[in-house]
């Protein structure tokens, strides 16, 4: 007789080890960079991916002033959100949101294209998306210079 045992280990919880990776907006379109950014925040690069653990690295998005929009977006794209409250309807265009808060139209983006469920919340917060070059986390990355 053949002994058939199964020689595939799962990864526990304890063992992820987490990265931190630059990502530069710079004349990068919104569409093509954010999947790279989801597939990072789950973990889905690593060899070893689970989907029912929190694998994801840490993404730092860097000139998101800068990213490029295909099409009629600029004009056309309106962003909106609901309080709950009559008259609560709020409207923003892609063109007044890339001046006053250019970051948040990557992290909606990102937020779109990640799974709905539990572990979402925790993927969302390892990303960091700033307007300009300059960010806080630049220590994290002296090892790759």
């Amino acid at each position: 007789m053949v002994n058939l045992t199964l020689s595939t280990k799962s990864i526990k919880a304890r063992e992820i080890k987490r990265e931190w990776h630059l990502i530069d907006a710079k004349n990068k379109i919104v569409g093509r960079l954010a999947p790279k950014v989801v597939e990072i925040l789950q973990g889905k690069h690593k060899k070893n991916y689970a989907p029912n653990l929190d694998m994801g690295d840490y993404v730092v998005v860097i000139n998101a002033k800068k990213v490029v929009f295909t099409g009629k977006k600029y004009d056309q794209k309106i962003y909106t959100r609901y309080s709950g409250y009559p008259g609560g309807l709020k409207k923003i265009t892609l063109k007044k949101l890339l001046l006053e808060k250019p970051e948040e139209i990557i992290k909606h983006a990102v937020s779109g294209m990640l799974p709905k469920n539990k572990l979402r919340k925790k993927r969302l917060a390892r990303l960091y998306v700033f307007p300009e070059e300059k960010h806080p986390y630049i220590d994290k990355f002296k090892n790759l210079n």
